[in-house]
């Protein structure tokens, strides 16, 4: 069921198409960030959350590494390197039965790169 909508996820992270995304994402979408104490709630703010997250960390050093794939979700590890910080997390998705993402929640490690993203997507968020 995911593989469709998995898809999709890995051909917007390299076209940063933003329709593509905006499609892919469930009217209902819900966003869990590392440094946000309550889910997000809105396909808005998820495509809000998910552009500035790419475009923070999206760079030329931006990878994932594993990939693990159930009926109705995956998880993805990546690793990214900015300013010198090795970013290390995983991307946890949930898709709905047409393959829209209904869930996305992201981790990282180690505390240096979450303080890192935190300031840096602030940065970015407060652009739009």
């Amino acid at each position: 069921m995911t593989t469709i909508g998995l898809q999709r996820w890995h051909r917007f992270i390299k076209s940063q198409d933003h329709a593509e995304l905006w499609d892919l994402l469930h009217p209902d979408a819900v966003f869990e960030s590392p440094v946000l104490h309550t889910p997000q709630r809105s396909r808005d703010i998820t495509f809000k959350y998910l552009t500035g997250a790419t475009k923070v960390l999206g760079g030329p050093t931006f990878t994932y590494v594993g990939e693990w794939t159930g009926d109705s979700g995956a998880v993805l590890e990546f690793t990214s390197e900015i300013e010198g910080i090795t970013i290390n997390g995983v991307d946890i998705i949930a898709f709905d039965s047409e393959d829209r993402i209904t869930h996305f929640k992201v981790m990282v490690r180690p505390l240096k790169a979450i303080n890192l993203l935190h300031r840096l997507m602030g940065e970015q968020l407060a652009k739009r």
